[in-house]
């Protein structure tokens, strides 16, 4: 069974920046391909970044070149870099894995997610 275990969320101010991270188990993250979701109050699941097993990264456009995701297979964990903070981006940030080695959007798995809130 996969599990995933986010860290790193918290309350910044616009502008700020903020590093997530998601511990996997076993050898997740250097087999699976891995994403990054968040949901902000009343709204549906949104994904932010992605990354394959082989390292291809893809992102949501409204996020591309504030944000980098990354990962450290030795360690088994995945990586969600956040600079340049909008209120907007205040929400549950979730990760997930998926079995394929490319993401396809359809996560296997689900962390139980990390708050970040940025203010104006």
């Amino acid at each position: 069974q996969v599990q995933l275990v986010e860290s790193g969320g918290g309350s910044v101010q616009a502008g700020g920046s903020l590093r997530l991270s998601c511990a996997a188990s076993g050898n997740t993250v250097s087999r699976y391909s891995m994403g990054w979701f968040r949901q902000a109050p009343g709204k549906e699941h949104e994904g932010v970044a992605s990354i394959d097993a082989d390292g291809s990264t893809s992102y949501a456009d409204s996020v591309k070149g504030r944000f980098t995701i990354s990962k450290d297979n030795a360690k088994n964990i995945l990586y969600l870099e956040m600079t340049s903070l909008k209120p907007e981006d205040t929400a549950m940030y979730y990760c997930a894995a998926s079995y394929g080695r490319t993401w396809a959007g359809y996560p296997d798995h689900w962390g139980q997610g990390t708050q970040v809130t940025v203010s104006s």
